[in-house]
């Protein structure tokens, strides 16, 4: 995947800007900032290359209003940026099959009940 390495930039900012904890690695905002240059040119060159493999995702269980819990998946900072790359570069592509009246299943005008 090849794209511009300022898009890294932006992403990171709008990582910050949603803050967040660390992953598995414990690395926070604020610690990925510190080297943020060398840290967005690992991932820009990592992706760049074919050869980006994130990171596993640290599991939280999160209690649930009605009783018990749900597990959330909570990936690294590097992996966030990464993750808002992806989306950036491809949700232009893939938004306008999408309309207000399809589902994702080419199926038009059903209810999710209807579709299973």
């Amino acid at each position: 995947m090849r794209f511009p390495r300022r898009w890294l930039l932006r992403r990171g900012k709008r990582v910050k800007a949603n803050q967040g904890a660390a992953g598995v690695d414990k690395e926070s905002i604020a610690d990925f900032e510190r080297h943020l240059k060398e840290n967005l040119y690992k991932i820009w060159n990592r992706m760049s290359s074919g050869s980006y493999v994130p990171p596993p995702v640290r599991t939280v269980a999160i209690p649930k209003k009605t009783g018990g819990e749900r597990m959330l998946g909570i990936p690294t900072v590097a992996d966030r940026v990464a993750q808002m790359v992806v989306n950036l570069h491809f949700e232009p592509m893939v938004e306008p099959t999408f309309t207000k009246t399809r589902t994702g299943t080419g199926q038009i005008n059903r209810r999710s009940k209807q579709l299973v």
